[in-house]
Parts: C-alpha cells; structure tokens; sequence
C-alpha cells in the first residue's frame, strides 16, 4: 500500500527547455518512492519521463511543457503535453519511443486540439523486477 493509500494528482508546467527537464524527472522518482516502487521501477520511470520530455521539447509551439501526475495506488500514470504544430506526432519508431515504452506498462500519443500528450503508466507490483 502506498504511503497515504489515496488517489491524488500531481500537476506541474515547466518552460519548454532541458534545463528544467530534471524537475518532472524528480517528482516521477519522489512519487514513485512514496508508492511503494522497487529502485529499479523508479529509475525506469524517470527515463521514461525524460524520454517523453525530449520528444516533446523541440515541438513545444508555446514554450511550456505540462506534466500531469496521477496516482492511484497501486497505478502511476504521467501524461506529459505541449501544444505542438498541427499534425506533428512522434516517431514510433524511433530509438526513443521504443526506450520509452520498453520502460512502464503502457505509453501512448494522442493529440486533441492542437495538444499532444504523451501517457506512461506504471504499477508497482508489475514494475517489479526479478
């Protein structure tokens, strides 16, 4: 059981720089941590979430980079979005959508009204390693 054993959600929007791409990075692993995930898990999901950043990054219209953290024990759900120019998705086959989705449960790109947003999902007793 995590921490608080409670549904919550996290929101947080960064400038559209790499810079701050340590920001959504550490709160994935503090969130992580309090929910019960194996080291190993954390750290996969912070590569993840970097990987969702860095597709997004360079196609953020904007210049702002929205995270959206929603926990439901046991379940971990990032949606990482940015307004990005009309028509724009990301490489599925690239080496980075494929480390992405090699990493959490399930990943996906949808985009409704100019709005990308990349989802990772997590569970902490899937993530666990052998």
């Amino acid at each position: 059981m995590s921490s608080t054993g409670r549904s919550a959600e996290v929101r947080l929007s960064i400038p559209a720089d790499s810079a701050y791409v340590a920001v959504p990075r550490s709160v994935v692993g503090n969130l992580a941590a309090r929910n019960d995930f194996t080291l190993d898990a954390i750290d996969d999901l912070r590569i993840a979430v970097d990987e969702a950043c860095a597709l997004l990054l360079p196609q953020a219209a904007d210049g702002v980079l929205d995270c959206v953290f929603e926990i439901d024990p046991p379940q971990l759900t990032v949606r990482t979005s940015a307004v990005v120019p009309n028509g724009w998705t990301p490489d599925t086959t690239s080496f980075g959508w494929t480390v992405l989705t090699a990493l959490v449960e399930s990943a996906a790109a949808e985009t409704i009204d100019g709005r990308l947003t990349i989802t990772v999902t997590a569970t902490a007793t899937a993530t666990e390693k052998a």
